[in-house]
């Protein structure tokens, strides 16, 4: 049975930078048997927001309050030419995420949120100084990417992508052609360049913090997280999840392999969850959710 869609209301985020972010808000289903804590849902990289609102909509069906938004640079967050967008990744953590956490307390009254990030969405944790908001977190084929991680075939194209294709790209439109690669959405030069870079090097967010202590909140997480990843996803693997677990040294962490057969489905690699054909693991994340 399909899930029926909440009336999403369209919000504005405002930064500490004062960069403007476009998100939508759902409001928990008045029929709902329970209210639950309120959920930000934080995209994976070069993916819209509209792609997670039938979830939102089935969360809050399930009694939470629901935010879902773009990054700088990306979908409805975009502010004129691509080509002029100087976001870089370690801001999406650093000011987006932390301003749409601060927003969806505010909005909601409520101490603690709950967070489903889909995987970048769900790698940033360790950037975000208001951290400590996070009642539980779920990644959802969150890992750190690292290369060497990845299976053979799909680390070959990575390295092909990030270290020639997309410089290419970058050189000549003066933004990342990520959609002509199969990589999700164009992005901001910079921040395909430090997404490539990260990737590399192991340890995701970690990269955008060496050098600036006092911004590195890793070691500090003790929110619950729970990370899911398929055994079909060619980035999310046992390596590049395990890499990112290490990540949050005191964080309470627990990580579920998923099996597309299991849920009578063909595959679910590294996007589909959230997809309407694949609601048979919304379960997985709601439970979760709950602890």
């Amino acid at each position: 049975m399909s899930t029926p869609l909440q009336a999403p209301e369209r919000v504005k985020i405002i930064c500490a930078d004062a960069t403007v972010l476009a998100g939508h808000f759902v409001t928990a289903a008045p029929t709902a048997d329970t209210r639950r804590a309120p959920v930000l849902v934080c995209p994976a990289t070069g993916v819209r927001q509209q792609f997670y609102l039938r979830f939102a909509a089935w969360l809050a069906e399930h009694g939470h309050d629901v935010l879902v938004f773009d990054y700088r640079g990306v979908g409805l967050s975009l502010q004129g030419p691509l080509k002029a967008c100087q976001a870089t990744l370690a801001e999406w953590g650093q000011q987006d995420q932390v301003a749409a956490l601060d927003w969806l307390l505010a909005r909601t009254g409520q101490p603690k949120v709950l967070l489903v990030g889909h995987s970048a969405g769900g790698q940033m944790i360790g950037l975000l100084p208001n951290h400590d908001r996070i009642a539980r977190a779920v990644g959802v084929a969150a890992s750190t990417g690292w290369f060497k991680g990845m299976r053979p075939g799909f680390r070959l194209q990575a390295n092909l992508a990030f270290k020639a294709l997309i410089p290419l790209g970058i050189r000549l439109k003066g933004y990342a052609p990520c959609s002509r690669l199969g990589l999700g959405e164009d992005l901001p030069a910079a921040v395909a360049t430090q997404w490539g870079q990260w990737c590399a090097a192991g340890g995701y967010a970690t990269n955008a913090v060496k050098r600036h202590p006092d911004r590195d909140f890793h070691a500090a997480v003790r929110a619950p997280v729970t990370v899911f990843h398929a055994t079909d996803d060619d980035i999310a693997t046992p390596a590049t999840v395990a890499d990112l677990m290490r990540t949050w040294p005191q964080a309470d962490k627990r990580v579920v392999r998923v099996s597309p057969r299991e849920h009578g489905l063909k595959a679910i690699g590294h996007i589909n969850w959230f997809r309407s054909s694949h609601q048979a693991l919304w379960p997985l994340i709601g439970q979760a959710l709950r602890g």
